[in-house]
C-alpha cells in the first residue's frame, strides 16, 4: 500500500520554493523520491541544499513568473535537465495589504497576475506536455482560507486565492478524462513572509491562535504529507479538491 505514495522516478516542477511553503513542499516531494525543479525569481539556495541533503536530484531555473510569456520554456527546461515533468506544485504567490479604498491598480495587478495569471498559464503549458507526451500529471496549486473567506486589507489577494479554488475545478473538468489531476491545497494560517505582519502584531496573533483548534502556527512541514499524497498514485481518483490544512480552521 505504501508504494502508492512513492514518487520515485517522477520529477516536479515546484514555483516560488525559495522558503517558506513551496520549501516545505519541495523537501516533502524529495524525499518521497521525486527529483525538483525549482522556480522562482532568486537562487532557492537553501532549499537546493536540504534536497542535496538527502540525496535528492534538484535543478534550478530563474525566471519572473509575473511575465507569462516564456512560461512553456520552463516546462521543456524542467524536461530537457531532469528527463520529463509529472508534476507540478502552482506555489508562488504574493500578497498586498491596503485598505479597499486606498487600493491601487499596481497592488492589484501585481498580485493577480503573480497568484492567477501564472498559475493559469503554467497549468495549461504543463497539460499541454502531459498531452502531448501521452503521460498521466498531477497539478497541485496552493490556494487559502481566504479562497473561503473575505479576509481585511487584502482585496487582490482574496480575489486571486478565491479564483484559485474555482479554476481547480475548472482545470478539474476539462483535463480528468486526459489522466491529469487537478487539485489545490488551502494552508491555513503557516508561519511564512506573507504572515510576517500577522505574526508581529500581538492582538491580531492571539485572535488567530484562539480560532485554531490545534492552538499553533503550522509550520512550512506540515503541508509535506498533503503534498506528496495529491501528487501520488494514491490520488489517482482525486479531482477538483481544495484540501484545507489548517489546522482546523475552517472547523471552528
Amino acid at each position: 500500500m505504501l508504494d502508492c505514495f512513492s514518487l520515485t522516478g517522477k520529477v516536479a516542477l515546484v514555483t516560488g520554493a525559495n522558503t517558506g511553503l513551496g520549501q516545505g513542499i519541495a523537501i516533502a516531494l524529495a524525499q518521497a523520491g521525486a527529483a525538483i525543479c525549482l522556480v522562482g525569481r532568486t537562487e532557492p539556495s537553501e532549499t537546493l541544499d536540504a534536497i542535496n541533503r538527502i540525496g535528492g536530484k534538484s535543478h534550478m531555473i530563474l525566471r519572473d513568473l509575473a511575465c507569462s510569456d516564456g512560461v512553456e520554456s520552463v516546462v521543456n527546461e524542467t524536461h530537457k535537465a531532469l528527463g520529463a515533468l509529472d508534476i507540478l506544485v502552482n506555489n508562488a504567490g504574493i500578497i498586498q495589504r491596503n485598505d479597499a479604498l486606498d487600493f491601487t491598480a499596481a497592488e492589484w495587478d501585481s498580485v493577480l497576475d503573480i497568484n492567477l495569471r501564472s498559475v493559469f498559464f503554467l497549468s495549461q503549458a504543463a497539460a499541454r506536455y502531459f498531452v502531448a507526451n501521452n503521460r498521466s500529471g498531477k497539478i497541485i496549486n496552493i490556494a487559502s482560507m481566504l479562497s473561503f473567506q473575505g479576509g481585511v486589507r487584502v482585496p487582490s489577494y482574496t480575489a486571486s486565492k478565491s479564483a484559485v479554488l474555482g479554476l481547480t475545478k475548472a482545470l478539474a473538468n476539462e483535463w480528468a478524462d486526459k489522466r491529469i489531476n487537478v487539485n489545490a491545497i488551502a494552508p491555513g494560517y503557516f508561519t511564512t513572509n506573507n504572515t510576517a505582519a500577522l505574526q508581529a502584531d500581538p492582538q491580531r496573533s492571539a485572535e488567530i491562535l484562539m480560532r485554531i483548534p490545534a492552538k499553533r502556527w503550522g509550520q512550512p512541514s506540515d503541508l509535506g504529507g498533503a503534498a506528496v499524497f495529491l501528487a501520488s498514485s494514491a490520488a489517482d481518483y482525486v479531482h477538483g479538491v481544495t484540501l484545507p490544512v489548517d489546522g482546523g480552521w475552517l472547523a471552528r
